[in-house]
């Protein structure tokens, strides 16, 4: 049944509710202990009344016990006190008496029906051996109590062999009394208990409506400010400090808006370097072409000169889309990894043999230092992007006769690779921003030497794609070194 509640309240939506639910918590944390109270309060009631009751009854029986001794009941049931004592305990506790001898054998009943009849009763036996009990019976709604009726040995009633201040058992009362009183007393106080109850309900269903709403509203305000600033109409952080955990959703959204606010400020700063980029060289080609055009007779060597330009902006376009095409590549999932097992020195010795041509026109050495055979899982075709990058703008950047150190080295979870040059060096205020899109430390050095500034933002998109890392040391004036870590196996990815 409580499943099928569960059942239908999600398919209403309602359990999704927070505030139901806190509702629902605060309710039964304000009705369950008040009926446990309720159900304790009378339980205690009802144990001690019941005692009460008992003790009473036995301090009557134990009276009229004695008395059945002095006035000799058991062997002469005549005596007019006697009966008239038990029938007033019968008619006080709506009861019933039954006095039995020492062979169980019943000498007076207050209803008059059982006289003269044998009983047998493990209650009775007990008691005949002295040994009293009172039973509560809830179910039929009365107590039932032995009383032993025992006899003092005297010097003028003692037998041979009995010493004297010995007790001895010659009957036992049987008692029935009614707890008619009892049961009414607690169907009133069920009754009050009930009403009170009902109240308490109310009460405990409005309480818990409000606290709900207080509790939840500043959750209301958190989605108040993220939906005005959705729509446009709030600008700046939110701030709902009421609780640690809307702080931190605060934070976290903050956080969150805060990087797409500069995601969208670099998208835009991205597209008009693109726009500015691409409009560069077609500029060129042409004021050149229009400069053609303009002119009349133009030597030869001129038309050769200006298309040797021409060609050069044109090569310069090519180069910038390209890379912006393996920008586009590279900002995909990393799921398209097209990963096998590389021998890391081989690809190196490959790299550099490709880089050796450029390097020589300025007299640039190039070295390969490996401290040991490593073997990797990658993407073969990014990882030579990324050496390629960093080995070509070492070249690129380095000084006239300089040098360029390619180390490769691994541990037991990751290889290194680090390309250190003895070039130009790259400023301190520049170091955050070398892996930005467009960025170039020395703009017109690097238009000198062919460069778009992506090279780097593309290495870094490509080392990040293998869950790697990439750091950069650098003193202006003297070099740079790039560190590259990658995981050795795909299964750390």
């Amino acid at each position: 049944m409580k499943r099928k509640i569960t059942a239908f309240l999600k398919k209403l939506g309602i359990w999704r509710s927070l505030k139901v639910r806190l509702f629902l918590i605060i309710l039964l944390m304000g009705l369950v202990p008040a009926y446990i109270i309720k159900a304790g309060i009378l339980q205690n009631y009802e144990a001690r009344a019941v005692d009460v009751r008992q003790s009473d009854v036995q301090n009557q029986l134990k009276i009229i016990a004695n008395h059945l001794i002095t006035y000799n009941y058991l062997q002469d049931t005549s005596s007019e006190v006697i009966n008239a004592e038990l029938e007033q305990l019968s008619n006080l506790y709506s009861g019933r008496v039954l006095i039995i001898n020492g062979n169980l054998k019943i000498i007076k009943d207050t209803y008059g029906i059982s006289e003269g009849k044998t009983i047998i009763s493990e209650e009775v036996i007990k008691c005949l051996k002295g040994t009293g009990m009172s039973k509560y019976d809830r179910n039929n709604g009365f107590i039932e109590i032995t009383t032993p009726i025992t006899e003092t040995v005297t010097a003028e009633n003692q037998t041979e062999g009995m010493p004297e201040g010995t007790e001895l058992t010659r009957g036992v009362m049987l008692t029935s009394v009614s707890t008619d009183i009892i049961m009414a007393t607690m169907d009133v106080l069920n009754r009050k208990a009930l009403i009170l109850e009902i109240i308490m309900v109310v009460v405990v269903f409005a309480i818990a409506g409000v606290l709900a709403n207080v509790l939840i509203r500043p959750f209301d305000r958190i989605t108040k400010a993220i939906m005005e600033i959705g729509n446009g109409h709030m600008d700046g952080d939110i701030s709902v400090p009421t609780y640690q955990e809307t702080e931190h959703i605060s934070n976290a959204f903050n956080l969150l808006h805060n990087q797409m606010m500069n995601m969208d400020s670099s998208r835009q700063d991205f597209v008009a370097n693109v726009s500015h980029e691409l409009k560069t060289p077609i500029t060129s080609v042409k004021v050149l072409a229009d400069s053609l055009l303009a002119q009349q007779d133009v030597p030869a060597e001129l038309y050769r000169e200006f298309l040797e330009d021409i060609a050069e902006e044109i090569e310069r376009e090519d180069k910038i889309i390209n890379d912006l095409l393996a920008l586009v590549k590279m900002d995909k999932s990393a799921a398209e990894l097209n990963i096998t097992s590389v021998n890391m020195n081989e690809l190196a010795e490959i790299i550099l043999k490709r880089m050796r041509p450029i390097a020589r026109k300025r007299d640039i050495e190039l070295l390969l230092v490996s401290t040991r055979e490593v073997t990797a899982e990658i993407d073969e075709v990014k990882m030579s992007l990324i050496l390629t990058n960093l080995i070509e703008n070492a070249i690129k950047y380095n000084k006239e006769h300089g040098k360029v150190t390619v180390t490769l080295d691994a541990d037991h979870q990751y290889f290194t690779i680090s390309v250190e040059d003895t070039g130009i060096g790259i400023p301190e205020e520049s170091l955050n921003r070398i892996y930005d899109r467009f960025y170039r430390v020395d703009k017109s050095h690097s238009r000198e030497i062919g460069g778009t500034g992506l090279g780097l933002a593309i290495t870094k998109n490509a080392v990040q794609l293998h869950r790697g890392s990439i750091k950069v040391e650098s003193t202006f004036g003297e070099g740079t070194r790039f560190l590259v870590k990658i995981p050795l196996t795909h299964s750390l990815l």
